[in-house]
């Protein structure tokens, strides 16, 4: 009997079988399972989306179109002599224009991109670097035990808690050239004053150390943070195998730092990049705008002169696309090292 039911069935036709019903989807299966974890995002995903979203899709918008102070309203109204207003359309209300903002920017036809990008890259590879290195080497010394260590911890966070624009202007008063600190001590042993903003390279010293010694305590106390995590048993065994101080610093120190640097790195990239204030409040573009970095020149594209709202907004999603790939690229670099990123 089973073999002759098999083989009816065999024989049925296709048609008369019955397909499964397709399942809800994975969506549909994770919110009917977990509702109330969804109910509880929801107004996070909300503020997100009014708050980081939207402005994003409205930027990239406006890089697209030639959008400035002058033609940004369709209807412009001007008052008359009797009291009364008179509105009209503007004939040169902003247009699209596709992708016109970025072939100029990228040609140098608008703004000074590529020497923007040169000093955001310099700047940035410059105080990551020392960020790092410093931070490191601090961290190493306050990992160990000495008298008065927590004191020295709450000093060399202070630079932290300091506002930005505050250490700018102190660091700008310092490297003023006739007023400041440094050019005074310079003095003292013989050395002519120097002016520090009337050459690109020096202007740009200038911005990168008062950055440093914001950003140093930041890396030491998350590098703290990750000494104190690599178990000292290996150093014990180590110095008991005849290992000695810089073996135990390149084999064990650095490997067990790798997951904290990793992301120590990649932020730090990110803010330095972006980081305004230090630039606006030290050098001020100066001499002549050449120590400007990206974000500086889209904020002066955007709110000095003549306010070009698209040319401010094509810089902008160039610096975020930028942004974007570094950070693709550093993750997968850190997954074929073997990291979780």
């Amino acid at each position: 009997t089973e073999t002759r039911a098999a083989d009816s069935e065999a024989t049925e036709p296709s048609e008369t079988r019955r397909t499964p019903q397709a399942g809800p989807g994975r969506l549909r299966r994770s919110f009917d399972r977990n509702w109330y974890a969804w109910a509880m995002v929801l107004p996070t995903v909300v503020v997100l989306g009014v708050l980081v979203l939207y402005p994003l899709g409205q930027g990239i918008y406006q890089s697209l179109t030639n959008l400035t102070e002058a033609n940004q309203q369709e209807i412009i109204c001007t008052k008359t002599l009797g009291g009364g207003e008179t509105c009209e359309e503007n004939p040169r209300k902003f247009e699209f224009v596709g992708l016109q903002n970025y072939v100029d920017v990228l040609t140098g036809e608008r703004g000074k991109f590529w020497l923007w990008f040169t000093n955001t890259v310099v700047w940035t590879t410059a105080c990551v670097f020392f960020h790092y290195t410093i931070g490191l080497g601090l961290a190493v010394l306050l990992h160990r035990e000495f008298r008065g260590r927590s004191l020295y911890r709450v000093l060399l966070i202070v630079p932290w808690a300091v506002p930005a624009f505050v250490s700018a202007f102190a660091w700008r008063f310092m490297f003023n050239q006739n007023f400041g600190l440094i050019n005074a001590a310079l003095g003292k042993i013989g050395i002519d004053p120097v002016a520090w903003t009337d050459h690109r390279w020096t202007s740009l010293f200038t911005a990168i150390v008062a950055n440093v010694w914001m950003g140093v305590p930041f890396m030491m106390v998350a590098i703290l943070g990750g000494l104190q995590s690599i178990n000292n048993d290996l150093y014990e065994a180590a110095a008991m195998d005849g290992a000695s101080p810089w073996q135990r610093f390149r084999h064990i120190t650095l490997p067990g730092l790798r997951p904290v640097s990793s992301t120590v790195i990649l932020l730090g990239t990110i803010w330095t990049f972006n980081m305004f204030p230090i630039i606006f409040f030290v050098t001020g573009g100066e001499p002549a705008g050449q120590t400007e970095i990206l974000v500086t020149g889209a904020f002066r594209a955007a709110f000095e002169g003549l306010r070009n709202y698209s040319l401010a907004a094509t810089y902008g999603v160039l610096i975020l696309s930028m942004l974007v790939v570094y950070a693709s690229v550093y993750r997968r670099l850190l997954r074929r090292q073997g990291e979780v990123f």
